[in-house]
């Protein structure tokens, strides 16, 4: 690869991320390093599978509807992705910079882009307002499908809005509810009614879960 000046910027659980030269580029470099505590073989497959996986995921959200930076190469012998460094700010720092009426539109159109996945049997697997980027012209990208999947299932989708919710309140506690209550319209414009109903109660159940785990945690102490 031929790639200059490459500067750390994130190092992650999955995978660290590079700011590089690229044939006179700006991009990320997307580097899964070998994890010692699997063996050599399977960290081997699990790495290959997921440099192969997260690109065609990010291919299919494009075809949704739902802007995503472009691959430029995938690199299996290195288990690297070199991509689009997108221009902008990440959602996270914009939340609670903006005034009220411009958090609502950007939360309703979030929501609808997270429709327009799930409407395409798409799985984020990491739906936080640090995986969203809002460039100069308005546009919200959606970055690091490191953990998404292919799928219709009602848990999944469940899972997924959980977490957005989950980083709402843990990021934007001040705004959590309007925040979330303008995805969720945001999302039914693109979901069915009935559908969004199912992922609603299923939200429900998964919280019902987790308190019911917290609990009995805290029984064991």
């Amino acid at each position: 690869m031929d790639t200059l000046n490459q500067l750390l910027i994130k190092k992650g659980a999955e995978a660290n991320l590079y700011l590089a030269d690229w044939h006179n580029r700006k991009v990320i470099m997307k580097r899964r390093l070998p994890k010692k505590y699997r063996p050599s073989k399977m960290d081997e497959q699990i790495r290959t599978y997921r440099t192969i996986h997260e690109p065609q995921l990010m291919h299919e959200a494009k075809k949704a509807g739902v802007p995503t930076p472009t691959i430029f190469l995938v690199d299996l012998a290195n288990t690297t992705i070199i991509m689009e460094f997108v221009e902008g700010k990440q959602v996270k720092q914009l939340l609670s910079e903006v005034t009220e009426n411009k958090r609502r539109s950007l939360c309703v159109k979030i929501g609808e882009l997270i429709g327009k996945l799930h409407e395409n049997g798409i799985i984020h697997g990491d739906l936080t307002t640090s995986n969203m980027i809002l460039d100069s012209e308005g546009k919200i990208f959606f970055i690091d499908f490191g953990l998404g999947e292919k799928t219709r299932e009602l848990e999944y989708r469940g899972v997924d809005l959980h977490l957005m919710k989950r980083a709402l309140q843990s990021t934007h506690f001040r705004f959590t509810e309007e925040c979330f209550e303008a995805v969720i319209d945001g999302y039914s414009k693109v979901v069915d009614v009935e559908n969004v109903k199912n992922i609603l109660n299923k939200i429900k159940e998964i919280e019902r879960r987790g308190r019911y785990v917290a609990e009995r945690k805290g029984e064991r102490k």
